[in-house]
Parts: structure tokens; C-alpha cells; sequence
């Protein structure tokens, strides 16, 4: 069988290429309207045809794209075994039989694997690689473009054209003025609802442009809604500035943050950029998710202030049930995993060593790109959150969309992970909007419940979010209603501190506290277990308490204290 995949190999080029016909660009979901001025920036004559939305990396994708580069070939093959199985894996390479050939020796079959032969500078396609857009959300699959902000890589800034003949798409591309725009991808992160985050690098290598006339490029390219672009100070030792380098989405209101020990690197100003986001509504008009994630020192032990590496695991990637995670070391690396795995359970988390390529300012995501599928059946949701509720239903909401119409929709949910799931219908509540909704009823407290959902198209199409599910699923928890109700009076107010974090042996508390006063505390693990408990008293100013962590498993847990205004909820790392 290698034989026979090998020399279909060597008869490719004879080939017709594999690629798919451009989508009509008519069409919408139900009750949606096309307006054709919505998206359109002044001089935009190149821009695609509005309204576009960009996708989001946890949508179903046909493709991730690469290019080979021969010294990190041990990389790149690890990218492609464990993606081949997911999508199309393709890739650019000056020699595509040597490429091959690695592969087959490698024991990975050719089937799903495809070659363009085209030049290029640098295999950092995440920033000069063209986006997947969708016109009217899940209508016409296009890719777009912009400037590659390294001038010094000109046939870098040539790949999205044969990426996009390759595929039989459209590219549109942001590089005539007025709408020439510079980028690079790493610093272009997106959450698939019209928002966009960038460092401000972005106004750096624009110049010449205000941020309002980036906003209308990045409008009618990428259909960011208005307000919907933030940018953020640049952090002092990431010498590329790229967003993806300590922060990734991990869907629509969670966003997962890198973690420098307190005052270390650019730890205070992730801090800071951090306070910034709990600031921010998501598009669904609630507080992000915030999740944290060690960034851990090079091998010698160094933070890049003392000239370390910049080891990060946010430089990931979704392809489709598969997250790709960079990893350095076992004893740092542990608890990394295991912190993506209780965020996204059900997902094949597969850990890729970057120590060789973290060196050269990337890892997995900066070296990836991905292309959508045509006709996507989208599911948006705003997870639930943990919650003291045991009175009334949960309900569930989420946007549901396929250009064919979706003929029906189900909320499954369980309480607890042996129980089986029951199924709810699903109604269709704003047309327009292509909102769903249904709920689960109350839930006593120490409960946690596991929930997915499920829709079928008018064309026969079905899809689950999350993805993988059912066995992978969104869960909240209801929490024990132990804090008071009332207002806190003037004075009572408390604040607190928890460090370190990620936490080795004990994680300390400081607190400071408007007045003395009880407070009752509880760690649980991500079923909902309480793990620790005390009750402690509090003098008015500052105290310190220590969490017994050492005996406990790496992850993270849910930390609540309760006191006389009210609770305050942390989540503790501990990671040995």
C-alpha cells in the first residue's frame, strides 16, 4: 500500500488539480438581508462582496495549509500526523517527492495529503496565509488578504494566490490604497461574531492610517462589527508583538491568557492588558471567560527578561476535533495539558514539541493556516456560566445557521458524567437573528451539568456543538447559595490576591478587609468536588491564609469565598 500511495505521488503533477468551484455569491440564511454598502470602506473596490464574517478557528475546516521547511521537518510532520486524519493537509514545498517521501518513512499515508510547489521566504504562513470569510455568516466561502508586515519576505506576500487557485476560490486582497493594509496574522485574533483583537503593532506598521480607517479595512475584509476592534499596549520582551504569542480564544466569551509569575517578564502588563479585557463585553454582551495558563521559563530556567526563550502554550491551533499544543518540558508541560483538556474535554489534546522552534518567536499557530469548509452549518452559543440558580430553568440559547435553512435543532444535558443525556427540542425564536432556544430545568446545588447541541440543515447536514460531542459537551455548575444577599455596607468591602499561581505545594491568600468579619471558603475540582474547605476570621486590613495544595491532582480549581457582601470566586492552578 505505501508503494501504490507513493506512485500516485509521482503521477501528480498529471493530475487535474484537486481543487473545488467557487461558490455562488447569491444566497442567505433565513431572514437574512444582504447589504451591499454594510461592509464597504471608502475606496474598497477590491474588498469582497458584504456582509462577511470571519471564521472562527474551532469551525469545521477542509484544510490546514503549511509550508515545508526542511530544518524543522520533525515539526512539520508531527502537524501533519496528527492532522491528516481531520482534513486535507496542504503543503508548499520547493521538493514535494522528498516531502512525501519523509512522510511515507513516517508511516503516514499520502491519501489526504496534498502539495503546491510555489516559492516562498519563511514558513510563518500564519501571517502572510489568506483568512477564511463567509458572506451573509455561512453563505459564500471567499479568503482575503492584506500586506505581510515583514517587507524583507516578498514571495511570502505571492502564497495566498496559489492557495486560493488550489481551493477554486475567490481571494480578496487589501492592498491597493486606500485600503492597503500591513498585518501580520499572528496579531489578528478573532472570535468568528465580528470581534477582533490586535496589539497595537497594527498602528506601528500603518502609519499613514488612523485606527478608524483600519477599523473600515478590517470591516469590510474581515467584517468586524463597529466597536468591535481592541487593541492593546505591546508587551516589553515579545520582540514580534503578536497577540497569539500569551492569548488565544477558545470560543466566543473564553479567552485563554498566558501567566508570568507576579512581576516577572511581561507579566505586569498581560496584567494589565488583562484588567482590560475583564472590561470588555463579548459580543454577546456578557463578561470574557478568563483562563490562565503558566508561561514557562526555558530550559536553563530563564523568563525572556533574562534573555529566555518565549515559551507559550496559547501558540495552538484547532484542527477541527484536534488541538495541536506546543510543549517544551514534561514538569511544566503537565499541567498545560491538563488545563486545555478541562476547558475543552472531549478534544484529541495533542502536545507537539516546539523547544526547537519557540527560539525564532513561534510555535504550532504561527505556522498554520486554516481554509473552511463551503456551506458550514455554524452553531454560535454563549456557554452557561457556574451558577447559584436551583429555582429556575437554564436557559440556552445559541445561533444557529446553514444557507439550505436549519430544519430543526435539540439541547441535550445531563446532570453528572455517567448519566445519560435528555433531549430537549429547540425553538426558533428570532428568524432574523436565526436564534434558538430551549432550557434545563433547575438543578440542585453540587450539581454539574454537561450540555450540547445538536441541529440539522434543511440540506440533510448535521453538526453538533461543541464538536466533538457528545463525548465532549459545555458544563456549568450550581454552586451551594452560601453568600448573603443584601447590599454590603460601607466598609465591608474585601479584596483578594492569590499567588503563586499556578501554586506547587501551597497556594497563599492575601486579603485586605474593610472591617472584620467571617469568611467561609471552598476549592473545587472541575466536577463540582469540594476539595478544601475552612472558615477563617478576618481583621479588618491584611491577612494571609495557605491552601494545603501539594496532595492535589494538576489542574485547575474553582476557589469561593463567601463573606459579608457577598462572594468572590478565583481560579486556582496547581501545577507541581
Amino acid at each position: 500500500m505505501k508503494y501504490l500511495l507513493y506512485f500516485l505521488f509521482l503521477l501528480w503533477p498529471l493530475l487535474p488539480a484537486a481543487g473545488q468551484p467557487a461558490l455562488p455569491e447569491s444566497g442567505c440564511h433565513p431572514g437574512g438581508k444582504v447589504d451591499t454598502k454594510a461592509a464597504l470602506a471608502p475606496g474598497c473596490s477590491t474588498a469582497p462582496p458584504p456582509p462577511v464574517r470571519t471564521m472562527a478557528e474551532w469551525e469545521e475546516i477542509q484544510a490546514v495549509v503549511i509550508t515545508w521547511r526542511r530544518d524543522f521537518a520533525n515539526l512539520l510532520t508531527e502537524i501533519v500526523r496528527h492532522s491528516h486524519n481531520e482534513c486535507t493537509v496542504l503543503i508548499i514545498a520547493f521538493n514535494e517527492e522528498e516531502v512525501a517521501q519523509r512522510l511515507l518513512f513516517e508511516g503516514i499515508p499520502l491519501d489526504n495529503v496534498e502539495f503546491i510547489h510555489a516559492d516562498f521566504d519563511n514558513f510563518w504562513i500564519r501571517d502572510y496565509g489568506p483568512w477564511t470569510v463567509y458572506r451573509n455568516d455561512v453563505d459564500s466561502l471567499m479568503l482575503v488578504d492584506w500586506i505581510y508586515d515583514d517587507t524583507t519576505r516578498r514571495r511570502d506576500d505571492t502564497l495566498p494566490r496559489p492557495i486560493a487557485a488550489h481551493f477554486g476560490l475567490p481571494l480578496y486582497s487589501a492592498t491597493e490604497p486606500p485600503c492597503d493594509w500591513v498585518h501580520a496574522g499572528g496579531n489578528n485574533l478573532q472570535d468568528g461574531m465580528g470581534s477582533l483583537f490586535s496589539s497595537e503593532l497594527v498602528l506601528e506598521t500603518n502609519p499613514g492610517k488612523t485606527m478608524a480607517e483600519i477599523e473600515a479595512i478590517a470591516r469590510a475584509y474581515l467584517g468586524v462589527a463597529p466597536g468591535r476592534y481592541f487593541t492593546m499596549p505591546m508587551l516589553p520582551y515579545d520582540s514580534i508583538h503578536h497577540l497569539d504569542m500569551h492569548m488565544r480564544f477558545l470560543d466566543e466569551e473564553t479567552i485563554l491568557v498566558g501567566q508570568y509569575p507576579e512581576g516577572v517578564a511581561d507579566g505586569p502588563q498581560v496584567e494589565e492588558n488583562v484588567a482590560f479585557l475583564r472590561q470588555l463585553p463579548t459580543a454577546f454582551g456578557n463578561p470574557y471567560r478568563i483562563i490562565r495558563i503558566p508561561m514557562p521559563p526555558d530550559a536553563w530556567g530563564r523568563y525572556p527578561d533574562e534573555g529566555g526563550f518565549y515559551r507559550t502554550y496559547t501558540n495552538s491551533i484547532f484542527i477541527n476535533k484536534t488541538i495541536l499544543v506546543p510543549i517544551y518540558e514534561e514538569r511544566y508541560d503537565t499541567t498545560a495539558l491538563r488545563i486545555y483538556r478541562e476547558q475543552l474535554p472531549g478534544y484529541n489534546i495533542a502536545g507537539i514539541d516546539c523547544d526547537n522552534i519557540v527560539d525564532e518567536y513561534g510555535a504550532i499557530h504561527c505556522i498554520t493556516k486554516l481554509v473552511g469548509v463551503p456551506g458550514p452549518l455554524r452553531i454560535a452559543h454563549a456557554r452557561l456560566r457556574d451558577t447559584e440558580n436551583t429555582e429556575e430553568p437554564y436557559r440556552v440559547e445559541a445561533i444557529i445557521q446553514h444557507r439550505s435553512g436549519i430544519g430543526g435543532a435539540t439541547l441535550f444535558y445531563r446532570a453528572g458524567p455517567d448519566a445519560p443525556y435528555t433531549a430537549v427540542p429547540m425553538s426558533l425564536e428570532d428568524e432574523a437573528a436565526s436564534r434558538w432556544a430551549a432550557a434545563i430545568p433547575p438543578q440542585p446545588a453540587h450539581t454539574e451539568v454537561q450540555y450540547y447541541i445538536h441541529a440539522a440543515a434543511q440540506s440533510g447536514k448535521e453538526q453538533v456543538r461543541p464538536m466533538v460531542a457528545p463525548e465532549g459537551y459545555f458544563r456549568f455548575r450550581v454552586l451551594d447559595a452560601l453568600d448573603a444577599t443584601e447590599n454590603p455596607a460601607p466598609g465591608q468591602g474585601l479584596s483578594l490576591h492569590v499567588y503563586p499561581n499556578p501554586a506547587g505545594r501551597v497556594a497563599h491568600l492575601r486579603f485586605r478587609a474593610g472591617q472584620a468579619q467571617e469568611v467561609r471558603l471552598q476549592l473545587a475540582n472541575q466536577q463540582g468536588q469540594v476539595v478544601w474547605s475552612a472558615r477563617e476570621w478576618l481583621p479588618a486590613g491584611e491577612k494571609e491564609l495557605a491552601v494545603p495544595v501539594g496532595e492535589l491532582a494538576n489542574g485547575a480549581y474553582h476557589l469561593s469565598v463567601v463573606h459579608d457582601g457577598g462572594r468572590i470566586g478565583r481560579v486556582v492552578v496547581v501545577g507541581k
